[in-house]
C-alpha cells in the first residue's frame, strides 16, 4: 500500500496524526506511558482541570452498560496550578501536542485558568462548557447559546496566542445553535460530543446504580449520535472539529472525519485496551491507503450524498 501522510491541523496546531486521547480517560498519561511512547499520539487531552482541587463525587460513580459505561466522577483533579507544576513537565517529555481541558463555575474562573495555561505553554485549551453555571441558577453553559458565547469570549480574551477549542454538550435540542454561538464569540475550534446523560437502576434494590443517580454515557453506543452531530455542526459553522464519542476502531474515526472532523479522540475504549489509540491510528492509515488517498486529511468532510 502507498505511504499516507498522517499529519493534520487542528485550529492551526499541527498534529503528527489525527488521533488524540480524550480528556478524563487518560489521566495525565503516566499510567499509559508504561505501555508505549506517548509521542506516538497525535495529541494528549489531559484530565479536566478546575481552578482549585476537587475531590469528585462519592462512589459508586462508574457503571458498565451493554455498549459502554456511565460515569459521574465529578471532575476529580488536583487543580490547574498542580497540573502546571507537576504534570505538564512530564507530558512535555514527549513529542506530541498537549491539550488542557478546563471547567469552571463562573466566566472569571475560565479566564484565570486560560491565563495560567497560556503562560505555561500548552498547545491548545479545550473549554468544557458542560458544567454548572453558578451565576445562572445551576444551568450548564453548554445548553444556552448566550452563556456559551460569554464563556468563549472570556476564554479567548485570556488565552493569548493559545487556540481555544470549545467542547459541546449533546444534551441540547439543537447543537448547531451552541456551535454558532461559540463561533461568533471567537472560538478557534470545537470538540464534540461530550457524554450523553443516562441512568441505570438496580431492579432488586430499586436504587440507582450511581450514587449521583445519573451519569454521562460514553462508549460504542454513542458513536452514531456523535457522527450525526459532527455532520450537523460541520454544515453549520466553518470551525475545525475534534470528533469524539464511541471511537474504538479506525473505521469509527474515519466516520467522524468523513462527517467533518479534522481529528478524532479515543476515550472509553482505552479502559479495555490501552493500545486503542494506536490501533485506531493504524486503522485510519489502512483505510486511507486502501482508498488511494495521499493524506488522511482528505477524509475530512468527504461524506457523499446518498443517491
Amino acid at each position: 500500500m502507498p505511504e499516507v501522510n498522517m499529519s493534520v491541523s487542528l485550529a492551526g496546531v499541527p498534529l503528527k496524526n489525527p488521533v488524540v486521547v480524550a480528556s478524563g480517560t487518560f489521566g495525565f498519561g503516566r499510567e499509559y506511558g508504561k505501555f508505549y511512547d506517548l509521542g506516538e499520539l497525535g495529541g494528549i487531552c489531559a484530565k479536566g482541570l478546575t481552578l482549585r482541587p476537587r475531590m469528585g463525587n462519592p462512589a459508586p460513580r462508574i457503571a458498565e452498560t451493554p455498549m459502554g459505561m456511565l460515569n459521574s466522577v465529578g471532575l476529580e483533579n488536583p487543580g490547574v496550578d498542580a497540573f502546571i507544576a507537576e504534570e505538564l513537565p512530564f507530558l512535555r517529555q514527549f513529542d506530541t501536542k498537549i491539550i488542557a481541558n478546563i471547567s469552571g463555575n463562573t466566566p472569571e474562573e475560565y479566564g484565570i485558568m486560560c491565563e495560567k495555561l497560556s503562560a505555561a505553554g500548552v498547545d491548545l485549551i479545550e473549554v468544557n462548557i458542560s458544567c454548572p453555571n453558578v451565576k445562572a441558577g445551576g444551568l450548564a453553559y453548554g445548553t444556552r447559546p448566550e452563556l456559551a458565547a460569554e464563556v468563549t469570549e472570556v476564554a479567548k480574551r485570556h488565552a493569548g496566542r493559545v487556540p481555544v477549542m470549545v467542547k459541546l454538550s449533546p444534551n441540547v435540542t439543537d447543537i448547531t445553535e451552541i456551535a454558532r454561538a461559540a463561533e461568533g464569540a471567537g472560538a478557534d475550534a470545537l470538540s464534540l460530543i461530550n457524554t450523553i446523560r443516562g441512568m441505570r437502576i438496580d431492579v432488586d434494590t430499586r436504587r440507582p446504580v450511581l450514587k449521583m443517580n445519573t451519569g454521562g454515557l460514553s462508549g460504542p453506543a454513542v458513536l452514531p449520535v456523535a457522527v450525526r452531530m459532527v455532520w450537523e455542526v460541520r454544515r453549520a459553522v466553518r470551525l475545525p472539529i475534534l470528533g469524539m464519542g464511541g471511537v474504538s476502531r479506525g473505521e469509527d474515526a474515519a466516520q467522524l472525519m468523513l462527517a467533518g472532523a479534522s481529528a478524532a479522540a479515543v476515550g472509553t475504549a482505552m479502559f479495555a485496551d490501552p493500545f486503542a489509540p494506536l490501533r485506531v491510528r493504524d486503522g485510519l492509515a489502512e483505510i486511507a491507503a486502501r482508498q488511494g488517498l495521499s493524506a488522511v486529511s482528505e477524509l475530512t468532510g468527504a461524506v457523499l450524498p446518498f443517491s
